[in-house]
């Protein structure tokens, strides 16, 4: 066969880089193996071999990072900076993750607005049109041989969950699955092209080769039933829970490449020409391309953004007060198992701010290190990650034993001198240390000895029992108050209030006007084992 009846398309993926441009996490000066630079020298690289590759971003790329905090709050200025990126790396589309609403329409509007590629979204609907809400579902992309190749955007419906109501107010969030299915079925009919690409934030709900459940069936994740189910999707693009695939699952190419820039998605599509002269679909490869040592980032990248980045890291490191007494975070796994006076801290300012006496408040990550002696902005947004906001939500006191419980479900014994570790639910398919809550305001014991359901053997309220039927406010930050991390029963309850302000800059303002905060902690609960 005549090498002229055959062809190549190539498709690279970004995903989830949250902000990532530089290679740094923001915690130290170190060049790590990350950012959305040392991606531009691989799709370089690709792109010597194949100048009319694909490349397409699956979402969450406006937040995650001090740099885009800092713009979105206070510089403002000038094309956005992902749409700077966007347009200099010549991305050809981009789908909406559930990140990109987290700093409210206007900016999202302005970061869409600035962008020369379409920011695609086949289930994001207008609440009174019910029509795609930001202009494209698809787009068919016709390469310089004459194939086409369909890209839709579809973004995990579980958005409102999470978000702020007023990020997201006039927006309706179709089931991702059934609007796929929809918009496939149009393209076939009506487009007829030689590749359907189906770009999705979200990630599966699945084991890949088993098909076993991996996670409650809520919706959030639909990426097995798309691959597994769907007619006439070729390539499936995911996203949303971090994880690092290049896999095959029913036929369908499928990957995602992680997050904040340590790898991007491949997928070669191998075409021939059959008997009427049309291309045909013959063959799929799918790999990731990771940020290696080796990496080096794209200086002409880096340079545009070298002045706001200064800004960043010049207000990174102002220092807002000082701590008297140890507030440091040695051991986070440690500090998850008894009170300490970092989360103690945090709740207590939630509290103060909504005038309320019962709070619950996570240590984010293992890289949370808590406050030094002194305190600068690095310090805040390192420890506090997420642009959450605060509710003081009413619960009974079987909802606060509820959710004790779910929180009981975050260990499990094992037979190490340490007797208990971070159960596997809670590590795969991503860590998920965020959604393990320290309660103040009562006093509480989980024994993880007893089985899952049983483990809150302590539960009382200013010394006496909490009663099933007792009547409790508790401040939680936005996205536990939505029931995010299968919190179902703090879903759908009153609101008693809100603060419609990010939880950093609570934080910042508090110690700004505090200057010195003082350790404290009551050890109110702990975990028993």
């Amino acid at each position: 066969m005549s090498t002229s009846q055959l062809t190549t398309v190539t498709i690279l993926e970004t995903s989830d880089v949250h902000g990532h441009f530089f290679p740094t996490d923001y915690r130290s000066s170190a060049d790590l193996p990350l950012g959305l630079a040392k991606l531009a020298t691989l799709i370089d690289k690709e792109r010597s071999v194949n100048p009319s590759l694909l490349l397409i971003d699956n979402g969450d790329f406006l937040q995650g990072t001090p740099f885009m905090y800092h713009y979105a709050k206070y510089d403002g200025e000038g094309i956005h900076p992902a749409a700077q990126a966007l347009n200099t790396l010549r991305y050809d589309a981009v789908v909406f993750g559930n990140h990109e609403f987290n700093y409210g329409l206007k900016l999202l509007h302005k970061a869409v607005d600035d962008s020369a590629c379409p920011w695609l979204s086949a289930n994001i609907v207008g609440a009174t049109d019910g029509q795609p809400a930001f202009g494209s579902p698809y787009r068919i992309f016709t390469t310089s041989e004459g194939v086409r190749i369909a890209v839709l955007g579809v973004t995990t419906h579980y958005i409102p969950h999470w978000e702020e109501p007023a990020n997201i107010e006039g927006l309706v969030f179709q089931d991702a699955l059934k609007a796929a299915q929809r918009w496939v079925d149009h393209i076939r009919a009506t487009e007829q092209p030689d590749a359907v690409v189906v770009s999705y934030h979200g990630g599966f709900e699945r084991d890949l080769m088993t098909g076993e459940p991996t996670e409650p069936l809520t919706g959030e994740n639909q990426g097995w039933e798309i691959a597994a189910r769907l007619v006439g999707v070729d390539v499936l693009l995911t996203g949303h829970q971090h994880r690092q695939i290049a896999a095959d699952l029913n036929g369908v190419a499928v990957v995602q490449p992680g997050s904040a820039g340590q790898a991007m998605g491949k997928v070669e599509l191998a075409f021939q020409r059959n008997e009427v002269g049309d291309w045909q679909l013959c063959g799929k490869a799918v790999q990731l391309l990771h940020v290696d040592e080796s990496v080096q980032a794209d200086i002409q990248l880096l340079a545009m953004f070298t002045q706001a980045e200064e800004r960043t890291q010049t207000w990174l490191d102002q220092p807002i007060g000082t701590t008297e007494g140890d507030m440091s975070i040695l051991d986070p796994h440690q500090a998850r198992q008894g009170d300490h006076s970092f989360t103690e801290f945090v709740n207590k300012v939630q509290m103060e701010m909504t005038n309320t006496d019962i709070s619950c408040a996570a240590i984010f990550t293992n890289e949370a290190r808590g406050f030094g002696e002194m305190i600068t902005m690095r310090d805040v947004v390192s420890n506090y990650i997420y642009p959450n906001t605060l509710k003081v939500v009413r619960l009974t006191g079987r909802d606060v034993r509820e959710a004790l419980e779910q929180n009981a479900r975050y260990f499990t014994l094992n037979d190490s001198k340490d007797g208990v570790e971070v159960s596997a639910a809670y590590l795969e398919p991503k860590p998920q240390h965020f959604n393990y809550d320290m309660w103040e305001g009562i006093e509480y014991e989980l024994d993880i000895r007893r089985s899952a359901g049983s483990r809150v053997v302590k539960l009382l309220r200013n010394g006496e029992p909490l009663a099933s039927d007792a009547v409790c406010d508790v401040v939680m930050n936005s996205y536990r108050a939505g029931g995010g991390g299968n919190f179902d029963m703090l879903k759908d309850k009153p609101i008693v209030r809100e603060i419609p302000t990010d939880m950093t800059e609570i934080l910042a303002n508090y110690i700004l006007d505090k200057k010195v905060i003082r350790s404290t902690c009551d050890y109110n609960w702990k975990v028993l084992f």
